[in-house]
């Protein structure tokens, strides 16, 4: 099983400790704000050698300026500008932040960046065609793109697989307790938010029993591609060291 990795989405405990533990972490400061390169360098540099470095890419090119996770960023769009951002829109904003993104993954050597679509981006004719267009225009060929899509998609998996089956390159992020990726790639790439009635439960502690169902899940992929097994909860320290040691120990 060495081609599973183990990790958290952002650091839950310092970073010479984290290093220690896992060999992946997936970046969330780079969502936020327009990413820091520099300090991205400094962060490449510090990490062990062979640390995998996966990254959220910036919420300009998946989220509009309306979106709550906006009032976490110190980037104002200007008010005339604010139509132009988000929805993955082939406009030169979006496009400029993507570019501000890949040489952000660049600088990590980054094998996964991230687009978290907001749930209000749904499985419309529109919204189909601006992934369509930003898709097609991307350069990627330094790492994987990972698409997690919310909303309305789950209900549409026939319309999802027909978009990603024209774009090899990307690969169908998912919550493995709630669906599993509509077509495989050589990279599988899991997101945890803990189980629960909605889409997120972050307070969830994972169980034994979940633990295990993760496992047979894990390795059934593990089988024909890289998984990365990435936890996003309260508790995403621990439920990702019980399941590495549980696990993965001795892989």
């Amino acid at each position: 099983m060495t081609r599973t990795f183990v990790g958290c989405c952002g650091f839950p405990t310092g970073r010479k400790k984290y290093y220690t533990l896992f060999n992946v972490v997936e970046l969330q400061e780079t969502f936020y704000n327009p990413p820091d390169i520099e300090k991205l360098a400094k962060l490449r540099q510090e990490a062990p050698e062979g640390f995998i470095f996966t990254l959220k890419a910036w919420q300009a090119i998946t989220h509009p300026p309306d979106s709550p996770t906006w009032k976490k960023s110190k980037f104002k769009p200007r008010e005339d500008h604010k139509d132009k951002y988000g929805y993955l829109k082939p406009t030169k904003e979006v496009f400029e932040a993507w570019e501000l993104t890949a040489e952000a993954a660049k600088t990590l050597k980054a094998k996964v960046v991230v687009l978290q679509m907001p749930p209000s981006f749904n499985a419309s004719e529109e919204n189909i065609r601006n992934a369509e267009d930003f898709f097609s225009a991307i350069e990627t060929k330094d790492f994987v793109v990972g698409w997690e899509v919310r909303g309305d998609w789950s209900q549409n998996p026939q319309k999802l697989r027909r978009l990603l089956e024209k774009f090899e390159h990307v690969v169908h992020v998912v919550d493995p307790f709630k669906a599993l990726p509509v077509i495989e790639r050589e990279t599988t790439y899991f997101r945890l938010h803990g189980i629960g009635k909605g889409e997120v439960n972050y307070r969830y502690k994972y169980t034994d029993e979940d633990l295990e169902k993760l496992w047979n899940i894990v390795q059934r992929y593990a089988e024909k591609s890289a998984v990365y097994v990435m936890f996003n909860n309260v508790y995403m320290l621990q439920d990702a060291q019980t399941f590495m040691e549980k696990y993965l120990k001795n892989s």
